[in-house]
């Protein structure tokens, strides 16, 4: 299921997003793939996204979701 900007959910995209990834059962696969690394979420990511990586595009996006997830996080604990 792809998400669209502009399709009048702006605000509330995530809670598709979350429960996509729930019907799926790949809730918590990039920081799975963080731990086999032995590293932090955030810092695969960071390591995936960089270029000339040689990750499957599938990571990259959970990457990329899991670096929005953070920024997410520290907007809602600034309030």
């Amino acid at each position: 299921m792809a998400y669209r900007k502009g399709n009048g959910s702006k605000k509330n995209w995530i809670q598709g997003v979350k429960k996509t990834m729930k019907k799926k059962g790949t809730a918590g696969a990039f920081s799975k793939q963080a731990k086999r690394a032995k590293m932090g979420t955030a810092a695969y990511a960071t390591k995936v996204l960089k270029p000339g990586s040689k990750a499957s595009a599938t990571t990259k996006k959970r990457a990329t979701l899991a670096k929005t997830f953070a920024k997410m996080r520290r907007k809602k604990n600034a309030k």
